[in-house]
């Protein structure tokens, strides 16, 4: 028989060194099916449980892997599902190649069955590099481009196949008019800003006595060189949570996550800075970096479109971060005056006193600060962690000491809900060799990722190391947002849109024949995951947690906290008066210091 283009695809993938596909199966990638047949399921060909998560898995195998994620779907609803997932790693940089069916040629502009017009509908998740192939001819040229533009722009790019041309037999491009060869290979290269830039950039940071550096998953290959520049500065170091895992949280000067899911020493350390330098990170929120005019700033990033961003910066530097700061080290000046990074310990330190009192704050049954807390010491050296988007992200950006090779994740700039459970399983077919944790709510884990335990039993028996845990705190509440009702809008829980239904996840497990372990009892947390650690099988852990233990913002004052707490009940005036009770009780333990503060 002779050689398909779906068969072309597969080699050509091969080539690109592609083991894993993350895919659903249909009838419009049948020419690709049946070359995966032949080809004896290499790459191997990922069952997901529905398209999105294929591409959700695509990317966490990506983010933990530093390759190309590759996900495959079929024509209409199967593209369309693949979009969320491709758009998180769209806007989280992620190089992701999407392999789409089409419906056959001559079907096309007819109204057909599945009939999407994918070249639109990919224009701008795909914007990068997005091709529809017609003749066999075009290949390998744009399986080549699709990889190779993913990996230098950090992007997603779309390969769209109709099935009859799948089926064709293929035939290279020749030697003539409106062909285009192509070859393999992304070379490596080493991108440095110029000198007087590096220059300019020394004389603004040598200019501060109060520095603050801001790193993001731009910093992660430099992490040396960050521990240098910011002991040559005298400075502290807060991370963007996508680089979360780039520096050690047990650096008494690493302040922590900042945003709205951050810090307080963060948060204090950019309101009193006098310099900022931002490395390798596009973290959105400008009302928490320096007030403009207040601080002098200089940006790295290898990505010149996204220099410039959030801060105004005096001196933008294009480059790899660990060759520039490498570069940009011997012209700065040693901070002799040690008082600025005294202070940035002290309120370090304090911060995680404040972490492990808010921990032991007691609740109705469970506090998901203790939960979270209670695996900080548990983690073993190696662990990859994912966190869904909702309050198990405050836990996950505030509790957890990322160190070594600990590396962690979350849908950092779509925020969508759904990523925790694909991601990790992403992460096995990347490491089958390390334990993955999924920190999630019990919404995150009701939307995907209960289905996603089917596709964990099918596969987990191939993985040298058999951990992966799932930690769902089910709390019966949509919890992130019922909290900004109350925050931002004065508005109590509207209970038909916020109420979730209490599931067994635990037994559900059980019935795939995974482990499974609910927690209702404070005392039983740590058991739990120690247990759950020492599982020669995946566990999910189900914590019934306390909804009203509120994620409180690192700049919230008890002012704002309390008309949080006030809007809980509204319009039950007595049943309101209790709960705001119980409230300040709590807060007296989780503001700095032990005591409320009025200090915005």
């Amino acid at each position: 028989m002779s050689t398909t283009v779906a068969d072309h695809v597969l080699q050509r993938l091969r080539e690109w060194d592609v083991t894993h596909v993350f895919a659903y199966p249909g009838d419009g990638i049948n020419g690709l099916l049946a070359a995966w047949g032949r080809a004896e399921d290499n790459p191997r060909f990922v069952q997901s449980r529905h398209e999105e998560m294929s591409a959700f898995e695509a990317v966490g195998y990506a983010k933990f892997s530093g390759k190309v994620g590759v996900c495959a779907a079929t024509s209409g609803p199967g593209a369309i599902h693949l979009l969320n997932g491709l758009y998180d790693a769209k806007l989280d940089h992620v190089p992701v190649v999407a392999i789409v069916g089409q419906t056959n040629r001559s079907a096309m502009g007819g109204s057909y069955q599945q009939e999407v017009d994918l070249l639109s509908l990919y224009k701008d998740v795909a914007s990068d590099f997005c091709e529809m192939v017609t003749v066999p001819e075009q290949l390998p040229n744009v399986i080549d481009r699709a990889m190779r533009t993913a990996m230098a722009r950090r992007s997603v790019t779309a390969v769209i196949i109709p099935l009859d041309v799948q089926e064709l037999a293929y035939t290279p491009p020749e030697h003539a008019f409106k062909m285009v060869p192509s070859s393999l290979g992304m070379p490596h290269y080493t991108a440095v800003p110029d000198d007087d830039d590096l220059r300019r950039a020394a004389d603004v940071l040598n200019s501060g006595g109060k520095t603050a550096i801001l790193i993001g998953q731009g910093a992660r290959g430099a992490r040396e060189e960050v521990k240098a520049v910011a002991d040559r500065l005298g400075a502290g170091v807060a991370k963007a949570l996508l680089g979360k895992d780039a520096l050690e949280d047990d650096l008494p000067y690493v302040t922590g996550s900042i945003g709205l899911l951050g810090t307080r020493p963060s948060y204090e350390m950019m309101r009193e800075c006098d310099s900022l330098l931002v490395i390798g990170s596009s973290f959105p929120y400008s009302q928490f970096l320096p007030k403009f005019g207040k601080a002098r700033g200089v940006q790295i990033d290898i990505d010149p479109h996204m220099v410039g961003l959030r801060y105004p910066f005096e001196v933008n530097l294009v480059g790899d971060a660990g060759a520039t700061l490498r570069r940009l080290l011997p012209l700065l000046e040693q901070m002799d005056d040690p008082s600025w990074r005294i202070k940035i310990e002290a309120n370090v330190a304090r911060w995680w006193e404040v972490m492990e009192r808010r921990a032991a704050v007691e609740a109705d049954p469970i506090n998901p600060e203790h939960v979270v807390h209670a695996l900080g010491g548990l983690l073993p050296d190696d662990v990859i962690l994912s966190a869904d988007s909702g309050s198990a992200a405050n836990w996950y950006a505030r509790h957890l000491k990322l160190r070594g090779a600990m590396r962690g994740s979350l849908s950092g700039t779509l925020a969508t809900m759904g990523p925790g459970v694909p991601y990790v399983i992403g992460a096995k077919f990347a490491h089958g060799d390390r334990p993955a944790i999924a920190l999630v709510g019990d919404g995150a884990m009701q939307m995907n990722g209960m289905a996603e335990l089917i596709t964990v039993a099918k596969y987990w028996q191939e993985w040298a190391d058999p951990r992966l845990v799932v930690a769902v705190l089910n709390n019966r509440d949509l919890n992130q947002v019922t909290w900004e009702m109350r925050a931002m809008e004065g508005a109590p829980q509207f209970l038909p849109s916020q109420s979730l239904p209490d599931v067994a996840y635990a037994d559900f497990a059980r019935s795939l024949g995974l482990t499974g372990i609910r927690v209702e009892k404070p005392d039983e947390v740590t058991a739990a995951w120690e247990s759950a650690l020492a599982a020669d099988r995946p566990c999910v852990l189900d914590f019934v947690t306390d909804p009203a233990v509120p994620p409180i913002p690192p700049h919230a004052s008890l002012e704002q906290i309390e008309a949080a707490a006030s809007a809980v009940l509204k319009g039950d005036s007595d049943r309101t008066a209790m709960v705001k009770q119980g409230f300040k009780a709590k807060i007296q333990d989780l503001l700095p210091g032990g005591r409320p503060t009025g200090r915005s």
